[in-house]
């Protein structure tokens, strides 16, 4: 799966009274003077499933229900996943009916690596478009603001079979190994500028300002063609996105943390996606070699994209190519400072950098859930699941099962399986991206630990609230070591 795009738009659909309070700041404006594409294709929007509010499922639940954890609540993620939580749902309820927000239904959660593999596998009996890959979707009067719920719902990682197959087997030219090949040099490049500007401003620094955050976005913007001036407004959308979960978890603190954030947003928004047409636009009538070209060029059943889905392609993959690798780079710094022995290994060895690399995928865990929706009655694991009804899929739950992943709360690179993870998804949905991801976890890594190879996370941290991504949003480490100290240059 392409990830982050959610980490705002599925926090807006998984709480509907605080939507409708983000609403009360945010309205969007029409966007003219632009070309707007239509076609007669059917849009996800148009018949997607709208929560009941149902509290207790069809057929009665054969595991117990454990309360105590809001799975829906953005702001019950900011400690990182709930692995103990985790354990003992895997354990006793592998397949547990949860209840969510008032207004929104309740769902099932899946713990066990094989039943995630095998709902992921039934793609024609857990869909992805028939209620969206959110938690939950409110009454269409709470769709605010409008045009961003509308694109985060007509997007490519929302399509079921075959329209997702041709939609992204159009789009795949770029994530194939070779293209990815002609990456290599620019991402060095750019890895080495962060290097140097962080030792200049060292010996702390937070990575993820100075460097997870930077390498992605420069990453994607290379793939989709994006020109070099315009990239630094890439970067303020990103934040708005982000700051609009963060605003919906605790629109205090967001609001005196950066007071004028709900009356920007409207603005930014809008130019977000009136760039997005203008370029996309610009694809059709003068075409390069980039992604944003494929994209703006490909078809659902014969026809061009209409602006909906346009616009959706455009959030998606604007939002999504950083969750993933910027949330890896960040959580693997973690885990070489509280895994030493491990670190010492790749310091030894650097050839033993893939294999650090999924295994730190595994821990992590950057995508913490999908959600499908059962197309007709059915049974998982035992339990019935009736037509309609919610399953929501916990991607750090399934990586950390003991009987894949023996000892799974230890970092062990040479584990035997230590590829089989699904950090990326599996099956039709599996990330489109997850070659670019790895080829950035790994040359930084590379260059890093050559570079820096004492560099130790301090212990401080924060973690957005967010329901969809393990979003680590500051990392402070010392480049140094332990209370490290800038080496001193002597001359020769």
């Amino acid at each position: 799966m392409i990830t982050g795009v959610f980490s705002a738009t599925g926090v807006l659909t998984n709480n509907a009274s605080q939507a409708h309070h983000l609403a009360g700041w945010i309205r969007f404006n029409d966007i003219s003077a632009l070309t707007v594409w239509s076609s007669s294709l059917n849009l996800i929007s148009d018949n997607i499933l709208i929560d009941s509010g149902q509290q207790s499922p069809i057929s009665p639940a054969i595991y117990p229900t454990f309360d105590g954890y809001n799975f829906a609540d953005p702001s019950s993620w900011t400690s990182g996943h709930p692995f103990d939580r985790y354990k003992t749902m895997r354990e006793e309820s592998p397949v547990m009916w949860t209840n969510t927000d008032k207004g929104l239904s309740g769902f099932w959660s899946v713990t066990r690596y094989d039943d995630i593999k095998a709902a992921e596998l039934a793609h024609s009996v857990f869909s992805s478009q028939r209620g969206s890959i959110n938690m939950g979707v409110p009454e269409r009067k709470q769709w605010r603001p409008e045009k961003l719920m509308l694109a985060a719902f007509n997007s490519l990682i929302n399509l079921d079979e075959p329209l997702h197959r041709d939609m992204r087997m159009q789009q795949s030219q770029f994530f194939f190994p070779a293209y990815v090949e002609t990456l290599r040099n620019k991402v060095g490049g750019k890895i080495d500028s962060m290097l140097d500007e962080m030792e200049e401003k060292g010996p702390v620094v937070d990575f993820v300002k100075m460097f997870s955050e930077e390498l992605p976005m420069f990453t994607l913007c290379e793939m989709l063609g994006i020109d070099e001036q315009d990239r630094p407004k890439v970067k303020v959308w990103m934040h708005h996105l982000e700051l609009a979960s963060q605003f919906l978890a605790n629109p205090w603190q967001t609001f005196f943390s950066e007071p004028l954030f709900p009356f920007r947003f409207n603005k930014v928004m809008n130019d977000m996606f009136a760039y997005g047409q203008q370029v996309m636009a610009d694809r059709r009538l003068n075409p390069r070699d980039d992604l944003l070209t494929v994209i703006a060029q490909s078809q659902l059943e014969g026809e061009l994209l209409s602006q909906e889905f346009l616009d959706g392609s455009w959030l998606l993959i604007i939002f999504a190519g950083n969750d993933t690798s910027r949330n890896s780079l960040s959580g693997t710094i973690r885990l070489m400072t509280e895994f030493q022995d491990q670190r010492a290994m790749v310091l030894d060895d650097p050839s033993l950098i893939p294999q650090m690399s999924e295994e730190a995928l595994r821990m992590v865990s950057p995508v913490m859930h999908m959600r499908r929706t059962a197309t007709e009655d059915t049974v998982l694991n035992g339990q019935a699941i009736a037509k309609d009804e919610k399953v929501v899929l916990w991607y750090g739950a399934a990586n950390r099962d003991p009987s894949i992943f023996p000892d799974p709360d230890t970092f062990n690179m040479h584990r035997d399986n230590v590829e089989k993870h699904i950090a990326f998804g599996h099956g039709v949905h599996k990330c489109l991206g997850s070659r670019v991801a790895k080829l950035q976890l790994r040359m930084a890594f590379e260059r890093i630990f050559d570079r820096f190879p004492n560099i130790h996370w301090t212990g401080k941290q924060k973690i957005a609230p967010n329901a969809l991504v393990h979003a680590i949003s500051s990392l402070q480490v010392n480049l140094y070591g332990p209370n490290g100290k800038r080496p001193v240059k002597v001359a020769v």
